[in-house]
């Protein structure tokens, strides 16, 4: 009984956007056909039939401009159409015959305009919508069943073919799976996932075949959040677009009041109506909506999904900008940020123990463990009887040898060089990571969770396009999270913070300025919706700040909060400046036809021409901009990437070279960290070194400075952008001279430093290990981070019994 009235419902509606659709171009068809054949009959000498064409051609002009008008009164809103309405309406009254045909067509043609523009402007937005997966192979046996991904459930084994989206959240299930993350992140490059890596829904194999396990239903996956975030995005609830429309109160009074005034002051009815025709800005109050849905469009496709208009233009007026730590200033995981000997062992033969005994664990830690083994390269054997105690570690038997990994035991006597070690962990804000073998400490790996290569950059660039404040928010100790805030050069710092205090601190913000909330967990979740404007690191499927954001950048990285805040500045300037120009413009035009200097018809034209204009500006926001990240070309994209991961096999002889300088620990027996009186040991290491140096490090800076600098040149303005980092090179390259001149002195056979070279050598040591940090550290922040995407560490471990000599 109640379906009829849905039905005719919807009847009515098709209906009327059938009419609306169809019948505008019909009246837009038959104006424009009015204007050459009514010239065509005044060139003739029919003047009478041209005045009735054109007059035909603003009768259908003023019947679709009334209907317009109508419709949008309806919807309780008013705006400077009325004046079109008025000035086809003085037209016909004064007899201005083809300046109404000219309003018609400009009008029609006007409307028509904008609406490309529009489509135009929500390509991308469109693009994210149409890419959802439509299909899914669900593996059951040795059968494949195609399915929708709305069927799939956690837990479902499925197949995804060469070109094929992968159709919900899960993970890998083959060797490896090759992904065209570009959809999704805005990102080109492909990427390639391990067994067990975490793969979102929406990218697109760009490799073989391979088979995943699901761990999410269609709709919690990541492109149906992003899908939703994106039919949200729209420019109608955009502040700037409501004072368009504040514009258009006094617009429309003042129009009618210069018409008045000139209408009064000449006598001429004529005035009056030329007033009304330049005055008829057609699209040009949708230039501010335009510029909106552009920078909506612009943002989206460089991985920025912004809720709405309103969040992008909030997020161009924001002057503070509160950021989580963990996650979002810093990578989110714990790397190895050094290798302590402590019993006359290697670094390297610290970290091969460690790694080897935590091969099985699951535990954070253990991971970072064997990523940094397997960066540098080391061989790891098999362990045997392994367990792990909660809170304490993990024991297990490597190489017939009992290892113990975790925390330094409790009760057990603690040497002055494992408290050498604690204290340097307290300093440096790591976490601390004992390395006992046979019972008995062989060194320390030291774990933090530094700040992002790319995290610099964005914070400058941030303060340039207007944001004067930058506080870190964070549930993390005070100690790093102020060490972190050191090296990025932030305004404040709040550590230690509950979910409920993050919540406090944006609402102390908030009334200072417009505020921005950026964050990844749970936990941010409030907080981000507490902002102004809250965004959230979505790349790794943090569901619940997505969900509370305005802005999810869809890719691990956050200078694409930077990009973001660029666009929205620009958009919201490109958005003002439209509107405001095109009404300046408008009033001249006004004042010049009161004076009687444009006639209705040249008028019209003038009014059109203006329109344009501003909807052409309105575009700009589509563009980059300059202040955009300019991506590199893919050759040295290619070197950005090879010399990163140089970087990370190189880690090793950086810290090499603080361990030999440990070994000339002040005092007369030039002890080293493990409390070693053998001076054959520091030898040992400083001719360890300079092998390290001669065979590794200088060929990589050698490589940077002939290779990788020159291709940056292009990119980042000229040679000179790379001079500070050349003088860096021409550094290390003197003091790795310095440390061979060292030995050249000793002769090959020297069993001890003489006590006249030692505090020079320990000197270098320490200072060449203290330039190639501060490099390393720069280089990734200034070059690397240029890079497209941040490459997964490469899990070069090799897992394999080991020869007995390296035992330890």
């Amino acid at each position: 009984m109640e379906e009829a009235p849905e039905t005719a419902g919807a009847e009515s509606v098709g209906f009327g956007r059938w009419i609306r659709r169809y019948g505008e171009t019909a009246t837009l068809v038959t104006a424009g056909a009015a204007l050459p054949v009514g010239a065509v009959a005044r060139l003739v000498g029919a003047v009478g039939a041209a005045d009735a064409v054109w007059f035909l051609g603003t009768l259908a002009g003023l019947v679709a401009a009334l209907v317009m008008v109508t419709g949008e009164l309806r919807r309780g809103r008013t705006g400077v159409d009325v004046i079109a309405v008025l000035a086809l309406l003085g037209t016909l009254l004064v007899g201005e015959y083809l300046a109404g045909a000219l309003i018609a067509v400009m009008f029609l043609g006007g409307r028509r305009l904008e609406e490309s523009a529009r489509r135009r402007a929500t390509r991308d937005l469109r693009a994210l919508m149409e890419h959802s997966p439509r299909l899914a192979r669900r593996r059951i046996g040795d059968r494949v069943v195609e399915v929708t991904p709305a069927d799939v459930v956690p837990g479902d084994l499925l197949m995804v073919g060469p070109g094929e989206a992968v159709p919900v959240d899960g993970r890998v299930e083959s060797a490896e799976a090759v992904l065209d993350e570009s959809a999704l992140t805005g990102e080109s490059a492909r990427v390639e996932h391990a067994r067990g890596a975490l793969v979102s829904s929406g990218t697109v194999n760009a490799g073989a075949a391979f088979t995943m396990r699901a761990t999410a239903v269609e709709a919690d996956s990541a492109w149906a959040r992003l899908v939703l975030l994106a039919r949200r995005a729209g420019a109608e609830n955009a502040p700037v677009v409501r004072l368009a429309d504040r514009y258009a109160a006094w617009f429309v009074p003042l129009t009618l009041l210069v018409a008045g005034a000139a209408w009064a002051w000449s006598g001429s009815a004529v005035r009056a109506v030329a007033v009304l025709v330049v005055a008829t800005p057609c699209p040009l109050l949708l230039a501010a909506p335009v510029a909106i849905v552009s920078g909506l469009s612009r943002a989206a496709r460089i991985g920025v999904v912004v809720r709405d208009g309103g969040a992008l233009e909030r997020l161009g007026r924001a002057r503070t900008v509160l950021l989580d730590k963990t996650g979002t200033l810093t990578g989110g995981r714990p790397r190895v940020i050094a290798v302590v000997p402590v019993a006359g062992a290697s670094a390297d033969e610290v970290l091969r123990w460690a790694a080897a005994a935590e091969q099985l664990s699951p535990h954070v830690l253990a991971r970072a463990l064997v990523e940094e083994a397997g960066a540098r390269g080391l061989r790891l054997p098999v362990p045997e009887d392994v367990s792990e105690e909660p809170g304490r570690g993990v024991s297990a038997r490597v190489g017939g040898r009992p290892v113990v990994v975790g925390r330094y035991p409790a009760g057990m006597p603690m040497p002055e060089a494992v408290r050498r070690v604690e204290h340097r962990a307290t300093l440096d804000g790591a976490a601390v990571v004992w390395v006992l073998v046979d019972g008995d400490p062989l060194g320390a790996v030291l774990l933090g969770d530094p700040p992002r290569p790319d995290a610099p950059r964005t914070l400058r660039r941030l303060r340039s396009v207007g944001i004067s404040r930058l506080v870190m928010l964070t549930g993390d100790r005070e100690a790093p999270a102020r060490e972190v805030a050191a090296v990025l050069g932030l305004d404040a710092v709040r550590a230690e913070q509950s979910p409920a205090d993050k919540v406090a601190a944006v609402r102390a913000e908030r009334k200072r300025a417009t505020t921005v909330m950026v964050g990844d967990g749970v936990n941010d979740a409030p907080a981000l919706a507490a902002a102004d404007v809250g965004v959230a690191m979505g790349a790794r499927g943090a569901g619940a700040a997505s969900e509370a954001a305005d802005v999810v950048l869809t890719t691990d990285r956050v200078d694409r909060l930077a990009d973001a805040v660029t666009i929205a500045v620009r958009t919201r300037r490109i958005a003002v400046q439209s509107a405001l120009g095109g009404m300046l413009l408008s009033l001249v035009a006004m004042a010049a036809a009161a004076v009687g200097w444009l006639p209705p018809a040249a008028g019209a034209l003038l009014q059109e021409g203006i329109d344009l204009l501003v909807i052409l500006n309105a575009l700009r926001a589509l563009r980059v901009g300059r202040a955009v990240r300019s991506a590199v070309d893919p050759a040295t994209e290619r070197l950005l990437r090879r010399f990163a991961a140089e970087h990370d096999e190189l880690r090793g002889v950086v810290e090499a070279v603080r361990e030999a300088a440990d070994h000339l620990s002040p005092g007369p027996e030039r002890a080293g960290v493990g409390g070693s009186t053998d001076a054959a040991d520091a030898v040992a290491a400083v001719r360890r070194v300079d092998r390290l140096l001669e065979e590794r490090l200088l060929p990589h800076e050698h490589a940077e400075e002939h290779e990788l600098y020159p291709a940056l040149a292009g990119v980042l303005g000229g040679a000179e952008a790379t001079a500070t980092m050349s003088r860096a090179h021409a550094e290390i390259e003197r003091l790795a001279r310095r440390v061979r001149t060292h030995l050249d002195l000793l002769g090959p056979d020297a069993r001890e430093i003489p006590a006249e070279q030692v505090a020079d050598l320990r000197a270098v040591l320490h200072g060449l290990h203290t330039v190639l940090r501060m490099h390393f550290a720069q280089e990734e922040e200034s070059y690397f981070s240029l890079a497209s995407v941040e490459s997964p560490a490469p899990d070069r471990a090799v897992t394999e019994p080991a020869p007995a000599e390296r035992g330890g």
